[in-house]
């Protein structure tokens, strides 16, 4: 029909418009987010591009469930406003004629959310993870220059080697500042040392040989002197990336096999950003009516503070998941089935506040 095609096409040109805003409100947020963390030593400023990437596929999700929530409210509201919305239904069409043009239009929406949430989004935030690690290991390493006083770490972390021989990773009279994270300092001074992985973990180690450890202020009591023949630092130490066990990297498939509860919380939380998707699509519907006796904004707040709750609440179980309070179906779909009942209700509203003023609309 021609109201379905017109529809869809201005959906579309103005879904374009949204995504583009918000991706670029993603990516300053995110760069303004990494370059803090790596000015507090936290990441490697190597990383911090990449890592923009990854966090932007991570929450693609979000993103599109937002994009085609706002792409309704806006086209339907103006048509509202415009009174093309009663021209259309001085014509014949109720108000429920317009879920099916939506639902085409927001279905392969939906699926590539689906498809994000699922798959795109755990891997990018696994990709991520290890990037960062990678980086951060090599900024430390890259610290380990002869003749030089380095800071890693924001200034935690201060390095001085007299010789260093990088095919052997052997270094001798090595000098290591650190600051944990209590705030206490200690000096390290050591004749040699070396680099390491500890193949357990896959950690990377310098190993001094040697030396002393000087912990604390001068001219405190508390000030302790420790001679040593072994001692190692992991030149990691300042990051704190996910285990590869977390849940939030790990493969959906993989979750399905598991039965811990942070398995089925963060399951939960994956199926539950495309269905929300769907429900606040069409939602959208109803909530786009426009009064001009109510204001011109008083719609789109009540649609703001319905997606500021449903994903709030959508957080809020999922953590009650996690920590074993209610289980995956008694959280979640009594969640979807309340917003889809809200759906149907002013479906059913609009549609009989229409029919009783026909002749006013």
């Amino acid at each position: 029909m021609i109201f379905q095609r017109s529809l869809i096409r201005e959906l579309t040109q103005v879904a374009m418009a949204v995504f583009t805003v918000l991706l670029a409100i993603v990516l300053t947020t995110q760069v303004l987010k990494l370059f803090g963390r790596a000015a507090a030593g936290q990441l490697a400023s190597d990383a911090i591009f990449a890592m923009v990437g990854f966090a932007t596929l991570g929450s693609f999700g979000v993103v599109l469930s937002l994009t085609l929530f706002i792409s309704i409210m806006i086209v339907l509201t103006r048509l509202h406003r415009d009174s093309e919305m009663a021209v259309w239904q001085t014509s014949g069409l109720s108000p429920t004629a317009w879920i099916s043009p939506v639902l085409k239009f927001a279905v392969p929406l939906v699926a590539l959310v689906a498809v994000v949430s699922l798959f795109l989004a755990p891997w990018a935030k696994g990709k991520g993870n290890q990037y960062a690690n990678l980086l951060k290991q090599r900024e430390e390493i890259s610290a380990l220059a002869p003749g030089v006083f380095k800071e890693t770490q924001g200034g935690k972390r201060v390095y001085f080697i007299e010789n260093y021989s990088g095919e052997a990773g052997a270094a001798n009279n090595i000098f290591v500042q650190l600051i944990d994270s209590e705030g206490r300092l200690s000096s390290v001074f050591a004749q040699s040392g070396r680099l390491y992985t500890d193949d357990t973990h896959g950690e990377r180690f310098l190993l001094l040989e040697h030396g002393r450890r000087y912990e604390g202020e001068a001219g405190r009591q508390d000030f302790r002197v420790v001679e040593f023949q072994r001692y190692r630092v992991r030149i990691d130490q300042g990051l704190k990336p996910l285990s590869e066990s977390s849940s939030k990297i790990r493969p959906t498939v993989e979750l399905m096999t598991e039965g811990d509860q942070g398995s089925r919380g963060e399951l939960a939380w994956r199926f539950s950003v495309p269905i929300s998707a769907l429900i606040l699509a069409l939602l959208a519907i109803p909530l786009s009516h426009y009064n001009p006796r109510a204001g011109q904004t008083l719609n789109l707040l009540v649609a703001l503070f319905i997606y500021m709750f449903y994903y709030n609440t959508m957080g809020v179980v999922e953590s009650a998941i996690s920590r074993g309070k209610v289980g995956w179906l008694t959280g979640m779909l009594p969640l979807h089935l309340s917003l889809f009942i809200l759906f149907v209700g002013l479906m059913a509203w609009r549609s009989g506040a229409l029919r009783r003023n026909k002749g006013v609309c």
